[in-house]
């Protein structure tokens, strides 16, 4: 996915609201910036982090600036929550996801479960339909591990339910973390912040969800998903 125009860099001066985000550009420009993330962002709001913003030409916008990427330990981290879906849709076109090639059919938003929508549901002609669920993680609190959610998603908690039946009812379920980060080499479920979220991913990986952990390639003009990362559940 590469990004339109070139992103502006500037750095951090609050995160406030959950969606803004006020910067001062390198030129010393002061703006607002939508904050597409509606996570706590643990360690990447901090005041003086260097920040990169894109730029909409959209009249209807209140704000013409969204942050991007935050740049934490000379490395960068995507936090547009609106993008793995993105990132996702270019690359099971392209086949480069080798635990979910051999569909056809890459339908997304198709309703299932209890009032949910599936991000994408996956379908080839004598194959069992796979359902797929996408999340953003960018929470990395020590060493290189990478974690899900970084507060309490009592909304994902339902999707996996959502998939667990998909796998009662003799369908493929899949559960796909991106990780938009380059400084990470292994995900775990936050315990911690979220033990219901925790437990419940373990649980459905044993009732035959499969769990999946791609990172990101990431610069200012473009993320892609990259390499897969082993998983380890929340006992461990």
């Amino acid at each position: 996915m590469e990004f339109p125009q070139p992103l502006a860099r500037g750095v951090l001066v609050s995160r406030y609201k959950r969606f803004f985000a006020d910067v001062v550009l390198d030129d010393g420009t002061p703006v607002t910036a939508h904050c597409p993330n509606p996570g706590a962002m643990l360690g990447l709001n901090t005041p003086g982090l260097p920040v990169w913003l894109s730029k909409s030409d959209d009249p209807k916008r209140k704000l013409a600036r969204t942050l991007e990427l935050v740049e934490v330990d000379g490395g960068l981290v995507g936090v547009n929550t609106m993008h793995p879906n993105r990132l996702v849709a270019e690359t099971l076109a392209a086949d480069a996801i080798p635990e979910l090639t051999g569909y056809s059919s890459h339908r997304r938003e198709v309703k299932y479960g209890l009032n949910s929508r599936v991000d994408f549901l996956l379908e080839q002609d004598g194959r069992a339909p796979c359902w797929l669920e996408i999340k953003n993680c960018h929470l990395r609190r020590a060493g290189t591990l990478a974690e899900f959610p970084d507060c309490v998603a009592a909304r994902s908690l339902k999707h996996l339910g959502d998939l667990t039946e998909m796998v009662a009812a003799g369908h493929r379920a899949v559960m796909l973390f991106v990780i938009q980060r380059t400084d990470c080499d292994l995900f775990a479920a936050c315990a911690e912040l979220d033990p219901k979220y925790a437990a419940g991913l373990n649980g459905a990986a044993k009732a035959g969800v499969e769990v999946l952990c791609y990172d990101c390639d990431i610069s200012p003009t473009a993320i892609r998903v990259a390499r897969p990362i082993p998983w380890r559940d929340a006992v461990h």
